[in-house]
């Protein structure tokens, strides 16, 4: 099952567990400790937690919900920053992992985490997340669950300056205003006449994309030199049929597509089982990622569904960053999207 960044407050998240960054004594604090406890009613929280007794840095404990949204609590005791040279990021990887592992011996499905440590602890936040999605993309490869990281603002999230530089540039380069020229009102009618289209279940191939002169037919996507012909696009292809074609060229395995492209099988089931199954833009950008597609075979892909890449989206123009930079990372691309307030790809 995927993994999901929200936007919210962690005591009003709907999951099996929640997880709270604790203290080494299980007292009630201040931040997102001191929400929890008043959320779930402290007087109960703290009783329990006061017979567990305690928990170690790096480790966790379970109780249970009480008055909140979510079944369980996780207490993990994340560590304190002290310049990284002090054993933090085993530490804090280790929280995260002990969460999951009791998440996964309760049997629960979904589960929900704080930035740990990035708060009072100080724990640098770009460093924070990075422990934490890593640690979570490992434990989603061998396991299936619904992890959630439940950010409260802005400030509580950062992305490296480096790769948000290098994403706003590209942006700025690439980004085209809504119709601005003739030339792309034309494409964003066609557009439009696609989803349509595609909308009544129709998949026949849509010549408006095709620009015609005496001696071949390309694609008006296709790069500058030409590369693809006529011959190179399988006409009669649905989304679906393209899209396990490929998985089958590149020797993948359904699960591996579907865990990287962050999907819930059953969605990935639903696609495979319906030749005419019409995909979501991102997830049929998910798949495209999980199979390394270039932009060109991207674009076919997404043909395949009534889609185009649109420069007039920041969502669109971020995606094909990653894709032109071979950055296959759906998690680094899920966290850049996020911290540019664009959907997420997968779920």
């Amino acid at each position: 099952m995927p993994f999901e960044i929200i936007r919210n407050d962690i005591t009003k998240v709907k999951a099996d567990a929640i997880v709270n960054a604790a203290n080494a004594k299980l007292q009630q604090g201040g931040g997102v400790c001191g929400a929890i406890f008043a959320a779930a009613g402290a007087e109960d929280l703290q009783k329990e937690c006061d017979a567990i007794g305690g928990c170690a840095v790096g480790g966790a404990v379970i109780t249970k919900g009480y008055n909140l949204p979510a079944d369980y609590i996780i207490h993990v005791v994340g560590p304190i920053w002290h310049g990284g040279d002090k054993n933090e990021e085993a530490l804090l990887r280790n929280a995260y992992n002990n969460a999951l592992g009791l998440a996964k011996e309760y049997g629960l499905q979904s589960i929900a985490f704080p930035l740990i440590s990035a708060g009072i602890y100080g724990y640098p936040k770009e460093q924070a997340l990075k422990a934490a999605t890593q640690t979570i993309q490992a434990f989603l490869a061998e396991n299936d669950m619904l992890v959630t990281l439940v950010v409260y603002d802005n400030k509580a999230f950062e992305i490296s300056e480096k790769l948000f530089n290098s994403v706003t540039q590209y942006i700025e380069e690439n980004f085209e205003d809504e119709y601005p020229s003739p030339k792309n009102r034309r494409m964003m009618q066609d557009f439009e006449l696609r989803e349509m289209q595609a909308n009544e279940n129709l998949y026949e191939f849509d010549m408006a994309y095709f620009s015609v002169n005496a001696t071949e037919i390309t694609p008006a996507f296709a790069d500058e030199k030409g590369s693809r012909s006529l011959e190179d696009i399988k006409l009669d292809e649905t989304f679906s049929t393209m899209l396990l074609r490929l998985i089958d060229e590149k020797g993948e395995t359904d699960a591996v597509v579907y865990g990287r492209a962050n999907i819930d099988r059953r969605l990935f089931s639903k696609i495979r089982n319906n030749e005419n199954y019409r995909p979501s833009k991102s997830t049929a950008f998910a798949l495209a990622i999980a199979l390394k597609l270039n932009l060109d075979e991207t674009k076919d892909l997404l043909l395949r569904a009534g889609m185009a890449i649109s420069h007039s989206t920041y969502f669109d123009v971020i995606v094909e960053y990653f894709i032109k930079e071979s950055n296959y990372n759906i998690f680094e691309i899920n966290e850049t999207l996020f911290a540019f307030e664009q959907p997420l790809l997968g779920m």
